[in-house]
């Protein structure tokens, strides 16, 4: 199982970027999916949820209103739309499954604001 992270990069304050996780040997159709992120100074922080229909998301206090989770079943595929980029958003941004027993991550996508 693997899950692949895309999208990141460098972008202004105000400015926006989207990322997205495709999975491969795993149908992510039946399981929430996460995201969360990572800095050498506050560890590992969950952003946000989705369930497995998509039918409800939940976000951390820190990116509400920001940040959009989104999933594409069909094409075994979960985005992340990330405006308003704050330089506090600086992370690295990994994507993870928990299948019952197992808890898969990916590598992750390094996202840099600043002016």
């Amino acid at each position: 199982v693997q899950l692949v992270e895309s999208g990141g990069g460098s972008v202004q304050p105000g400015g926006s970027l989207r990322l997205s996780c495709t999975a491969s040997h795993l149908v992510v159709g039946g399981y929430a999916m996460r995201w969360y992120r990572q800095t050498p100074g506050k560890g590992r922080e969950w952003v946000a949820t989705i369930l497995p229909d998509g039918s409800s998301s939940y976000y951390a206090d820190s990116v509400k209103d920001r940040f959009t989770i989104s999933r594409d079943n069909a094409k075994n595929l979960v985005s992340l739309q990330m405006n308003s980029l704050k330089p506090e958003d600086t992370a690295v941004y990994i994507c993870n499954c928990v299948v019952p027993g197992v808890d898969y991550w990916g590598q992750g996508t390094q996202v840099t604001v600043s002016s």
